[in-house]
């Protein structure tokens, strides 16, 4: 029997998005703007939330008696793949594959399917939302990726995707997409937070109970971010960001997060009419294959993950008779380009304030590392004087607003790999660390001293 004073349960709101709450509905979250995320939780009375200790699932024992062998990672063939997710897949993982409409994550996960198949650990089941079964198995003729061991199911239902699991029992299970799918015990429509939420919940539980890999496909935001709550990304074990160009054949597959390996790995891919594979040696794509040296370009090192690329930086610097000369990026933080130029004008007095300023990488790279700074500014200035850096020379270097040059990571590491395609000679900053014999390198402490190195290198050839 209630008490008289006793009172009356009141429910409060939860942004799913974030985690805040409120006293009443609304909207519009007002700690993270998110619309349509804030729902509906039943207050708990005071008394009522005490634990009870209950039975564990397992004994605890010693760390070094706990078994890995059920750990071990299964390599999917695809060794660009594998190097992004530590080795390939673990029983038991759930891998979230982000990437824009129409950049491969699709051809990708069938050649996985294929792979995975043809190998023999257990069939690939592979569940569309978005698609119909014949315009996958369409892509699969064209790719050349069917398989007796693959089975195909079109479905947007969490309860028939189960069923199919029980039927078939895989070895892999392949989800296109996470947004398309809906459980029928939670309200929501397909793609909203709920519906993303309960859904990624139940492939994970599915996962962990069975000991089966499980892949998603994310879709993305315009800003780039997995589309869905930010919990969607917590709760599964590795994260994967597929990137690329519609103008370009290159795709990167990029380790955001990832419980089983290094998290800044980078694997390259080429996407082509009859299927995607993968590049082991992709610094050959961002380099423009020439014998003498051209006025306006300058090749750098940059690090993406633990692999270091070579990567060439063009500038074009024309007269104008604008009163706004312009300022053109590609592949460059166009921030940091304009830092650069300031730099190089003031400190390094290379009058380009009246000229238009046109920068861009080769080969639809994106460099945003400092480390390319250097590299950018001799490029213009070699664009400026018509004057050409020697073919076989890398650069490297980030530059600081006094003009300096500053240190970067791995200089050895870097130089290693362009001495293996051939570069003999490097301007580096003070304090580099050991370096590859093969390298002839120069140091320069600041911009002033690599600018007369590249004079110097003007004067001396002939004509």
């Amino acid at each position: 029997m209630a008490t008289k004073n006793a009172r009356p349960t009141r429910p409060n709101y939860r942004c799913v998005e974030c985690g805040h709450e409120v006293a009443k509905w609304v909207g519009r979250c007002p700690e993270c703007q998110a619309w349509g995320t804030v729902e509906e939780r039943a207050a708990a009375r005071p008394g009522l939330a005490k634990l009870v200790a209950g039975p564990p699932s397992m004994r605890a024992k010693p760390i070094a008696q706990v078994p890995i062998e059920t750990a071990r990672a299964t390599s999917t063939r695809i060794s660009e793949l594998d190097r992004v997710l530590g080795g390939g897949l673990v029983p038991g993982a759930v891998v979230l594959l982000a990437g824009e409409p129409g950049v491969g994550k699709s051809t990708l996960l069938l050649e996985v399917a294929y792979q995975w198949a043809d190998k023999a650990p257990g069939p690939a089941l592979y569940v569309t939302g978005e698609e119909s079964a014949g315009q996958v198995r369409l892509r699969a003729e064209r790719t050349g990726n069917v398989h007796d061991e693959i089975y195909l199911a079109a479905e947007s239902d969490l309860a028939a995707v189960l069923s199919h699991v029980d039927e078939i029992n895989p070895g892999l299970l392949i989800v296109d997409s996470v947004q398309t799918m809906s459980s029928p015990h939670v309200d929501g429509s397909p793609g909203g937070p709920t519906q993303v939420r309960a859904v990624t919940s139940g492939l994970v539980a599915l996962a962990k109970d069975r000991g089966l890999p499980v892949v998603l496909v994310g879709h993305v935001t315009k800003d780039g971010a997995v589309a869905g709550p930010r919990l969607l990304e917590h709760l599964v074990d590795v994260v994967l960001h597929f990137e690329g160009d519609r103008h370009s054949t290159l795709r990167l597959v990029r380790g955001v997060k990832n419980r089983f390996g290094a998290a800044d790995e980078v694997g390259c891919f080429e996407l082509r009419d009859d299927g995607i594979i993968g590049v082991p040696d992709p610094s050959g794509l961002f380099l423009t294959q020439r014998d003498t040296g051209v006025a306006g370009t300058a090749v750098t090192v940059v690090v993406e993950g633990k692999r270091p690329l070579l990567g060439e930086l063009q500038a074009l610097v024309a007269p104008t008779n604008l009163p706004a000369p312009r300022r053109a990026v590609s592949g460059l933080d166009a921030a940091r380009v304009a830092m650069v130029l300031a730099v190089l004008e003031r400190r390094g007095r290379v009058r380009i304030g009246d000229k238009d300023v046109f920068t861009a990488t080769v080969g639809g790279m994106r460099v945003l590392e400092p480390a390319a700074d250097l590299a950018l500014a001799l490029a213009v200035a070699s664009a400026t004087r018509e004057v050409a850096l020697p073919p076989d020379m890398v650069v490297l270097g980030e530059v600081g607003l006094a003009g300096e040059v500053r240190r970067v990571t791995g200089v050895g590491r870097r130089l290693a790999e362009a001495a293996r395609l051939g570069f003999t000679r490097a301007l580096i900053p003070p304090d580099s660390g050991k370096l590859p014999p093969e390298v002839r390198a120069t140091v320069v402490p600041d911009i002033g001293s690599a600018l007369r190195a590249l004079y110097e290198h003007a004067e001396q050839q002939p004509g």
